[in-house]
């Protein structure tokens, strides 16, 4: 060990209790304190279920769902007077982006959350977040209701996506509510498996393990319904310790996948693991660090280098001569962030012509002054993402009255594509960067039915666990309607004897890396998963490749993770970790390995398989463990409308919403 290596050892500021067990007993157990596990515990336990929370960070600041909110969409709120069933036909007729959204998108959910959206908000109104304009700051403004003091972006007649004022502040809201309630809560105690009955594979789920991430204390959790609340695989095909940063607008480096890694090893279904979509990764900007004039920053108005303004059009193609114009829909078109304008498609063509010269900026100071202010303040000020943006950049002296702020200089393809989404991303990215289902929507997750319940008994989900869920109003909502749904089970189920066998077979993995004084350590580890992952599992893919990358997988987790080490506890969270990415990588290929047929819709292609959405594959394939083997099946598009279910999404949301 060098010098260093020992002086870190030496100044790990924690008392280390490695092999120290605690046992806690409760009604519901959270897997993940972020937007999804505190929505779903304060549901709980206003039912009257004893409520552990488990979270691998702090439950007042975490959560990968963003931790903070500048605009609350999906509101079938009382000014825009639109009934969740009118919306939810609107959505339905969109087929991109959202919860539910896609061809692939789970539209049990889009319901849910629809109905769910409103209420959640007015939750956390009454915790004590102000959302509302309630000093007049915006008063007279074009997107204020001067009745209610609620304010609204993007589409201004619409009126269904609404920004939040205050929205930093939703995590500690939410917090000190669950400390009101009685819930208990765990910071820095990591999940590391889920305990089953009689310690089988796909039996019922009576609890969980963790460590603690600064002590390496071992906790057990026995409990009668289990939550997972945690978030994403990220980080699965890029990584780079010197390119980490602000670097992507989901890519949080703590979200390893947790909840599918230990889902799939207790034997609960998955579906949508194939799905990835292109990554900029450590090469991104800061997430709306540079000007855009999409999502946070619309309708920004973006000027060339020598100030000559970019065109705006509608739908339709038509030229968008004013500013207000941009907030309104389409004409023809219904309202909503699907019918709103956007710069030139054409502006890459156009620069290389030179009638527009690079770079390009934000022009904050021509904006209306109420739009300034609610961009850079409201808006960046608030975004979960971006509080620390509209800090840094504030305290460097930026002035939005009087600065322009240069846009990514790879912004124009994104544009052309109207992907907002990535307009922060470089477009020059290998083909074999990939993103666990880029937005959060399309990613891959547990299969949950009309009670957010799994395949396995005793165990739900919400947010980012869940496939095709996402973002922070689906966690809010979908986190909202499992916390009452896993009460209502658990207050009526009985307390199951833990399988010790099962424990101390979990203990021993967990503590293996800090039983070694040497060998690989977590970065290395993470590089080469990420490495195989582009190259066995990257934009293109065939049967071969997908096999050779299992095989290296399974290489990897014999013979460099057998070897992996751990200074400290931190570092042993790290590692176990990388053994999660491990177990997620095995599903997604398994998943890619089943689904005979290239899709658009899911970023994925088979170069075996070349047909594009051919019929007879739009559905859902999913993927268990069944006795250590990999079991494949499938689900139709609308499997939570078939029997035994009810016909209509209104029936089956009255019948499980446990209201």
């Amino acid at each position: 060990m060098s010098s260093y290596e020992e002086t870190i050892a030496l100044e790990w500021p924690y008392p280390v209790n490695y092999g120290k067990e605690t046992e806690v007993s409760c009604d519901v157990l959270i897997l993940g304190g972020g937007i999804a596990g505190s929505h779903a515990a304060i549901e709980a336990a206003k039912k009257g279920a004893k409520v552990v929370v488990l979270e691998k960070g702090n439950v007042k600041t975490s959560g990968s769902g963003g931790t903070g909110v500048d605009h609350w969409m999906c509101a079938c709120n009382p000014v825009n007077k639109v009934t969740a069933e009118e919306m939810f036909k609107r959505r339905q007729a969109r087929p991109s982006r959202g919860p539910g959204g896609g061809l692939y998108g789970l539209r049990h959910l889009m319901y849910i959350s629809l109905k769910e959206s409103w209420n959640a908000l007015m939750d956390l109104e009454k915790m004590g977040l102000e959302f509302r304009d309630v000093n007049d700051e915006f008063k007279g403004a074009p997107f204020r209701d001067e009745e209610t003091k609620i304010m609204f972006a993007y589409d201004y007649a619409a009126k269904s996506t609404i920004r939040i004022r205050g929205g930093a502040f939703i995590k500690p809201v939410m917090y000190e509510e669950m400390k009101r309630l009685g819930v208990t809560i765990h910071n820095r105690v990591m999940a590391t498996s889920l305990l089953t009955e009689g310690g089988m594979q796909g039996e019922k789920v009576v609890g969980a393990t963790g460590v603690n991430v600064r002590t390496g204390e071992f906790y057990i959790f026995k409990a009668k319904a289990t939550v997972l609340s945690t978030g994403q695989f990220l980080h699965m095909w890029v990584f780079s310790t010197e390119l980490a940063g602000s670097n992507a607008e989901h890519d949080d480096p703590n979200c390893s996948g947790g909840a599918c890694a230990i889902a799939w090893r207790a034997g609960a279904e998955l579906t949508l693991m194939e799905n990835s979509e292109p990554s900029g990764g450590g090469f991104r900007y800061p997430s709306y660090g540079v000007g855009l004039a999409g999502n946070t920053w619309y309708p920004c108005t973006l000027v060339d280098a020598n100030g000559k303004e970019i065109p705006w059009v509608d739908r339709e193609g038509n030229f968008v001569k004013t500013i207000s114009e941009r907030t309104l829909p389409t004409p023809g078109q219904r309202g909503g962030m699907g019918g709103r304008a956007r710069l030139i498609p054409d502006l890459p063509e156009r620069i290389k012509k030179g009638e527009f010269a690079l770079p390009l900026f934000a022009d904050l100071p021509n904006m209306p002054e109420h739009e300034r202010r609610a961009i850079w303040g409201l808006m960046v000020g608030n975004e979960g993402k971006t509080r620390i943006i509209y800090k840094q950049y504030s305290e460097a002296g930026f002035d939005p009255d009087k600065d322009l702020l240069q846009a990514s200089v790879f912004m124009p393809e994104a544009a052309r594509r109207g992907d907002y989404w990535q307009m922060a991303s470089p477009g020059t990215q290998p083909p074999q960067w990939r993103s666990g289902g880029g937005p959060a929507w399309r990613g891959g997750g547990l299969v949950v039915d009309w009670n957010l319940k799994t395949s396995l008994e005793g165990l739900y989900a919400g947010g980012n666990s869940v496939a095709g869920a996402g973002g922070h109003v689906g966690a809010a909502s979908s986190g909202r309607y499992v916390g009452r749904n896993a009460a209502e089970y658990a207050l009526k189920a009985k307390q199951t004897v833990l399988n010790r066998k099962q424990v101390e077979k979990e203990k021993a993995r967990v503590y293996a890396p800090i039983n070694r004084e040497n060998g690989i350590g977590w970065k290395e580890l993470h590089a080469g998963i990420c490495r195989m992952m582009q190259d066995y599992c990257g934009k293109d893919k065939n049967e071969t490749l997908l096999n050779r990358g299992l095989w290296w997988l399974n290489s990897i987790h014999e013979s460099e993770a057998s070897k992996a080490y751990a200074r400290n506890p931190h570092e042993l969270k790290k590692t176990l970790e990388c053994f999660a990415r491990l177990t997620v990588g095995e599903a997604i290929l398994n998943a890619s390995l089943a689904r005979k047929a290239s899709s658009r819709s899911l970023h994925f292609n088979r170069m075996d398989y070349p047909e594009m959405d051919p019929p007879e594959w739009n559905k859902y394939v999913t993927i268990h463990l069944e006795n250590g083997k990999v079991k494949v099946g499938e689900l139709p598009l609308n499997y939570w409308l078939q029997p035994p279910n009810a016909l209509t999404y209104e029936e089956n949301y009255r019948k499980h919403c446990c209201v």
